[in-house]
C-alpha cells in the first residue's frame, strides 16, 4: 500500500508550496486536509496549463512579501523594546512574558511579526533585560533587546540576605536602623 500521493496544488499551503506545485505528501494529510479544503487535486497536464496565471500571480506576491520582510527585518534588527510587568519584591513576574505579548508590542510599533516568529531563549519571568531572536524566515533573522521593567519602585532590602559562619549557623545580626547607629558613636568619641 503506498505511504505517499502526488497532488497539484490549488492554492498556497504554508511549508508545502504554492498554486501549481506537484507535490508529494502522505495519504492521510491528502485525504483528510488538501482535497476536503480543496487545497490539491488530482495533477493533469490541463489543470497545471489553467493554475498558470494563478501560479504567476502568487510567484508576484511571495516576491512582494519577501521585500516588506527583508525591509521589515532591517528596521527592526537592534530595536529596544520595553515591556511594564507586575512582579513582587525581588523582581519575579507575577506571570511569564509570552511570545504574544512581544509580538504584540512589535506590532503597535509598526512591525508585522506573528507570535510564532519570536524565538524565546528561556522562559521570560524576571526583572531583566533579554536578547530575543525574530526569524520570519529561513534566512530572514533579527535580534531584538528586550526591557522588563517592574510598573512599580521595589523595596529591595540588601540586608535581608542570609549569612552562615563556618559550621554552618545562621549569623544574626542586629537590626538598628542606621540613624540609631550615628548618635552612639558620636557619643563614643566625644568621651575619649
Amino acid at each position: 500500500m503506498a505511504r505517499n500521493v502526488k497532488l497539484l496544488l490549488t492554492e498556497n499551503v504554508d511549508s508545502l508550496g504554492i498554486v501549481g506545485d506537484i507535490v508529494n505528501v502522505r495519504i492521510g494529510y491528502a485525504r483528510n486536509y488538501l482535497l476536503p479544503f480543496g487545497y490539491a487535486t488530482e495533477p493533469s497536464d490541463e489543470l497545471i496549463s489553467q493554475l498558470a496565471e494563478k501560479r504567476a500571480q502568487a510567484e508576484k506576491q511571495l516576491a512582494e512579501r519577501r521585500a516588506q520582510r527583508e525591509e521589515m527585518i532591517g528596521k527592526l534588527n537592534g530595536q529596544e523594546l520595553t515591556l511594564i510587568r507586575a512582579c513582587n519584591d525581588q523582581g519575579q513576574l507575577y506571570g511569564s512574558v509570552t511570545q504574544q505579548d512581544i509580538s504584540a508590542a512589535l506590532r503597535e510599533l509598526g512591525f508585522a511579526v506573528a507570535p510564532r516568529e519570536v524565538r524565546l531563549p528561556t522562559t521570560i519571568k524576571r526583572i531583566d533585560t533579554f536578547d530575543i531572536h525574530i526569524k520570519v524566515d529561513s534566512d530572514l533573522e533579527a535580534d531584538i533587546k528586550l526591557w522588563v521593567v517592574p510598573d512599580r519602585e521595589l523595596d529591595v532590602d540588601e540586608d535581608d540576605e542570609m549569612e552562615f559562619d563556618n559550621e554552618g549557623e545562621l549569623i544574626v545580626k542586629d537590626r538598628k536602623p542606621a540613624k540609631e547607629e550615628a548618635p552612639a558613636e558620636e557619643a563614643a568619641t566625644t568621651e575619649g
